[in-house]
């Protein structure tokens, strides 16, 4: 694993040279917070933010996307024929991505890639990018990163590691992918050895920093029946809005809608973000809803990333950590008091509570 330093003039120039090579995607200032864009000709990344409003998941997974294409002219050949949109067209590189949100990705291929199916239109964009990621040397207040597998200089799903100290900016080198962009970069200049070892103080330091945990040892042991049956659904459902932020601002979120549009006589098919947050997500063409009432879709969305994943895939929960969810949802549901109540559930308790009353 190398260890390189950048200077000012070295990363402006690297971040230059790389363009050729790759579209590169960064945070930008927009007004008053920062968003992953695609970074125009001498435009830089601005890596002094905390953390995005969304996570750049859209980068790999946009929001709106158009699959197909179809023309329903019977003059022409391809009349109703889908044919298939080429949505990557160049390597891509996503520059200043915190830890927590490249653990994402890895989380989120658990369910496009496969040995039964493969959704081809993710594969291909999230194989084509190079993650390079920044550090948190402070972490945000409702950061628990280190409760969901990863931490403020966490490596999974990076192909680099950029560690800002001071003036001074390094390189963890992870991945072949990773070198390959940094020697396009022209970054070659290696770090002093004891680099290394302070490397690691900030690493401690930075994980004290946090605050916040939550309890998730004892998920995979509860019946899921129990938890689905809980008696605390109804109280922590009691506020939400079903606005479907928590689920849009949230970097392992994958649930999607398809749907055909045409004008005239060409039209398209394409896939947008769903949120089961929302009434219409499971209603049926029936008139049938078997989440019609809003503390069943609460449930339900604690239950996929707490329990069901847990279940399924046995390798943590389907969160980061992040605590977008917890900032910006407008009647603050808390993922991090659901997750231990769901954690310490005791069934027996309560029946004992229920019969005592």
């Amino acid at each position: 694993m190398k260890l390189i330093k950048i200077d000012k003039q070295s990363w402006d120039e690297g971040i230059e040279k790389t363009k050729s090579a790759y579209r590169v995607f960064g945070p930008v200032k927009e007004k008053n917070d920062h968003e992953f864009k695609l970074l125009e000709k001498s435009e830089l990344p601005d890596l002094n933010y905390q953390n995005t409003r969304l996570s750049p998941k859209s980068i790999i997974y946009p929001q709106s996307q158009i699959m197909f294409t179809y023309s329903l002219d019977e003059n022409k050949e391809d009349f109703r024929i889908m044919k298939e949109v080429e949505n990557v067209k160049s390597p891509m590189a996503i520059i200043g991505i915190r830890p927590c949100d490249a653990l994402s990705f890895p989380i989120v291929r658990r369910n496009f890639d496969t040995p039964e199916y493969q959704d081809t239109y993710w594969i291909k964009a999230y194989e084509a990018t190079t993650f390079v990621g920044l550090a948190c040397n402070t972490a945000c207040s409702t950061c628990f990163c280190t409760s969901a597998g990863t931490g403020p200089f966490g490596e999974e799903g990076l192909d680099v590691l950029l560690i800002a100290d001071g003036d001074d900016l390094y390189a963890k080198i992870i991945t072949p992918k990773g070198e390959a962009f940094a020697s396009s970069a022209g970054w070659t200049m290696e770090a002093e050895s004891a680099v290394a070892s302070k490397i690691d103080e900030m690493k401690t330091t930075a994980e004290s920093s946090i605050a916040s945990s939550v309890a998730t040892d004892q998920l995979k042991n509860k019946t899921t029946l129990e938890l689905y049956d809980a008696p605390f659904w109804e109280q922590e459902a009691f506020a939400c809005i079903n606005c479907g932020t928590c689920t849009y601002v949230c970097p392992t979120c994958w649930c999607f809608d398809v749907q055909d549009e045409t004008y005239g006589k060409s039209g398209i098919r394409m896939r947008n973000w769903d949120s089961c947050m929302f009434p219409l997500f499971t209603h049926h063409a029936s008139g049938h809803n078997p989440r019609n009432l809003k503390y069943e879709r609460v449930r339900q969305r604690f239950m996929h990333k707490l329990k069901y994943y847990v279940d399924k895939y046995d390798n943590g929960i389907q969160c980061v950590g992040c605590g977008r969810c917890i900032r910006f949802c407008p009647v603050n549901i808390d993922i991090r008091k659901i997750c231990d109540k769901m954690n310490s559930f005791d069934p027996e308790a309560c029946a004992c509570e229920v019969t005592s009353s």
